[in-house]
């Protein structure tokens, strides 16, 4: 049995099924780890996400931005961009049945088979151990499968509060969550989020650096390996600490699966569905 993570799709599907081919994946024997953001933007997002559906408990994936903007654009709670390819989801006939398997994954995941492989979105907060990451995901994966789940999406929206404080409560607790595990990608020094800024690392905003960069951090120096996506213009970054893998497969870039047990080998292939201009280049 193998264990693959995969960046971020996105409507990427031919671009996935050749990946696939090239690691040979089984899903009899093997494990998918998405980084979340299966949908939006390339041109088959509905059969990305019935893809992943389908493959049952050999595919675990986390939320991304991209994911809970179709979940609120379904509930009415934020309009379609000129640019979103969600459409055909809303109208599939199975398109309910998507969504609701869908607004149920989790932010973060990890399981005793590889200790210490932490699976997530765009990051975990500076201030955060393992244990407060933890925490903190299952809160809103809590409202997310529950009754709260429509009143969740209509408060959602916002770069308000950007620090963090055990001390936040109600929506302004949730949304400072769900933004630093599915938007994230530069702090301050202080921990406090940047969310409006995608170029690379080189060209941050002064006095802002990458999340994991913050001095402080927790979760450094515990044998901790966080593995994401989000970020196409930070790239394929592998470190014992971090994994990055969106590789920009939107963009002209690539779709890299990365083995997670093993050798750690790095696969990718190339997309035809390549969109201009890029974020932040």
């Amino acid at each position: 049995m193998a264990v693959y993570a995969i960046g971020d799709i996105q409507g990427c599907y031919d671009a996935l099924r050749r990946l696939l081919d090239r690691i040979g994946f089984d899903p009899a024997a093997d494990e998918l780890w998405f980084t979340g953001d299966l949908v939006n933007r390339g041109p088959q997002s509905l059969e990305t996400l019935r893809f992943v559906r389908a493959l049952g408990d050999s595919a675990r994936t986390v939320l991304g931005n991209h994911d809970i903007h179709l979940l609120a654009i379904a509930e009415g709670f934020a309009r379609a961009k000129r640019t979103d390819t969600v459409a055909d989801i809303l109208t599939a006939g199975d398109g309910a049945e998507l969504l609701e398997w869908l607004r149920r994954r989790p932010l973060l995941h990890e399981t005793p088979r590889l200790p210490g492989r932490i699976l997530v979105h765009a990051g975990i907060a500076p201030p955060w151990d393992l244990a407060q990451a933890r925490a903190a995901a299952a809160e809103v994966e809590e409202v997310l499968s529950g009754e709260r789940y429509r009143d969740f999406l209509h408060h959602l929206y916002g770069n308000r509060p950007d620090c963090w404080s055990d001390d936040l409560s109600g929506w302004d607790r949730l949304r400072y969550i769900t933004n630093a595990f599915t938007r994230m990608r530069f702090c301050a020094r202080d921990g406090r989020l940047l969310l409006d800024y995608k170029g690379a690392p080189d060209r941050a905003p002064e006095g802002y650096l990458p999340w994991f960069e913050v001095p402080g951090r927790p979760l450094t120096g515990e044998g901790i390996r966080v593995i994401f996506g989000h970020w196409s213009t930070l790239g394929l970054v592998r470190r014992e600490d971090l994994l990055s893998l969106d590789t920009g497969c939107l963009w002209g870039g690539t779709l890299t699966a990365a083995r997670l047990d093993g050798d750690g080998e790095i696969t990718a292939t190339p997309c035809e569905a390549a969109l201009e201009p890029a974020p932040g280049r």
